[in-house]
């Protein structure tokens, strides 16, 4: 959901390195335009910055974190092509989409619904791990791999963390877990091969992603 943007310090940051790759420029030109203008940059908040170890010839390379008046100032000082009045755009919206999330994420109905969420979860938990006991005994080799694929199936509602789902995110993957408990207590109970299990609880996640449109663009994991 936030490519573009990110939370550092409880606050909405982007960096230099997307906004090269967003407006199709190098990272060093970009540096170059902060350094160039650091003080001018700096009247909107000190500036934030990292080393990193994958720079050319393994040198550092530095990557300066950047919030939203001083994303935007950057960002004025580059020509306005297309691509970079669109990268404008999508930048704009994740900002304000982030920040309403932050506002939103301090309220007690958030709390409380990523408390009962974590509540749903620890129950599908546990009826993986009778699951992958149940997919051992029908010759599973791999029944401790269960976990991840049935939480890669769940995860694909949101694209986004858990703890960046906002309170409609949270309540439907919560119904896609307990759907998918729900199918595999059932499923079990019938004696059925737990690669069928499987099958059956990534038809029922489709159909719930059909029958409430969410993230029509996902392809489901095999």
């Amino acid at each position: 959901m936030y490519e573009l943007v990110e939370v550092r310090r409880n606050d909405v940051f982007t960096n230099s390195k997307i906004i090269a790759e967003g407006t199709n420029n190098q990272h060093e030109s970009i540096v170059a335009i902060i350094r160039k203008y650091e003080n001018d940059i700096s009247d909107f908040g000190n500036i934030d910055f990292s080393d990193l170890k994958s720079g050319k010839r393994g040198q550092p390379e530095r990557v300066y974190y950047l919030n939203e008046e001083q994303a935007t100032f950057v960002i004025t000082l580059l020509r306005n092509s297309k691509v970079v009045v669109k990268f404008k755009k999508e930048l704009v919206r994740q900002f304000y989409s982030m920040r309403r999330f932050l506002i939103e994420k301090q309220s007690k109905l958030w709390n409380d619904t990523r408390l009962a969420s974590k509540a749903n979860r620890l129950k599908e938990t546990d009826v993986i791990k009778l699951l992958a006991e149940y997919a051992e005994k029908q010759g599973s080799t791999h029944s401790n791999k269960l976990y991840i694929v049935y939480t890669k199936l769940a995860n694909t509602v949101i694209d986004c963390k858990r703890d960046n789902a906002d309170v409609m995110q949270l309540n439907n993957i919560t119904l896609v877990e307990n759907i998918i408990l729900q199918t595999i207590r059932i499923d079990m109970s019938m004696g059925m091969h737990y690669k069928d299990i499987y099958k059956d609880c990534k038809q029922k996640v489709e159909q719930f992603m059909q029958i409430t449109y969410l993230n029509q663009k996902v392809q489901l994991p095999a």
